[in-house]
């Protein structure tokens, strides 16, 4: 597996400039691509997403850009759209770009209608394309401000997600290693419905038995959890449900 030297970030709003931070810190010329072109103006004039992420100085490294031709050639592509934008998003970058590079998917959720994972649009739209899926414990300010983050980086080829997790790891950013993209992608998925609970039951001030107990039984390691997959409890989804603790 060869060296990735650039990378691209497919969506900048604040988990997407967040991961192009961390891109431009492990040494990758990254180019981050935006919908809006105030984001665009913002980075190029004052190395900052005002709309998205506020008061978070950028590196120099992160390039912002409202082409997705501009991806053209990069060695690796982080998609980080909202989940329910990621199937036409990746439809433009095939048609203005051709694909080739290996994908990561950053974004957290299910197709609306289709009921399909992330990884399951991206061998609809990109067939063969090599793929990785990223997921949390994670908060973008946190990592867009270099704290120390570690991340689930979920891949069945294994030689592509160590040359994928040594490409984007920094000091404060580690990626550790899974082979279970499918528990990424549900444990990212049910912790946004779960984290809504949550907040439920902390508006409602039920307490932290309750909290405990609603976080407990909605663990992918828990029996109680949906079986929506083949293949049983997916433990690799586990830390992105646990980061809603806090």
């Amino acid at each position: 597996m060869g060296e990735f030297r650039t990378a691209g970030v497919i969506g900048a709003g604040a988990w997407g400039t967040a991961l192009a931070q961390v891109c431009a810190r492990a040494g990758l010329k990254t180019t981050l691509q935006a919908r809006e072109a105030e984001v665009v103006e913002s980075i190029r004039n004052r190395r900052s997403n005002d709309l998205f992420l506020p008061g978070v100085t950028l590196e120099d490294g992160v390039a912002a850009t409202t082409d997705m031709a501009d991806l053209k050639g990069c060695d690796l592509i982080l998609a980080v759209p909202p989940a329910q934008h990621l199937r036409g998003t990746l439809e433009a970058f095939r048609d203005q770009t051709g694909g080739g590079a290996p994908v990561v998917l950053c974004s957290k959720g299910i197709e609306r209608g289709s009921l399909k994972l992330m990884t399951e649009v991206l061998a609809e739209v990109l067939p063969d394309t090599p793929s990785a899926v990223l997921s949390g414990p994670s908060f973008a300010g946190e990592v867009a401000r270099g704290l120390p983050t570690a991340v689930t980086l979920a891949c069945e080829d294994e030689a592509l997600g160590k040359a994928i997790a040594a490409a984007i790891a920094t000091p404060t950013f580690r990626p550790y290693l899974a082979d279970d993209l499918v528990g990424a992608e549900i444990g990212g998925a049910i912790k946004n419905v779960l984290a809504i609970a949550c907040g439920i039951v902390e508006g409602r001030e039920l307490g932290r038995s309750a909290h405990a107990a609603l976080i407990t039984r909605a663990s992918p390691r828990s029996p109680a959890s949906p079986r929506l997959w083949a293949g049983g409890p997916r433990p690799c989804g586990v830390c992105a449900v646990w980061a809603i603790w806090c």
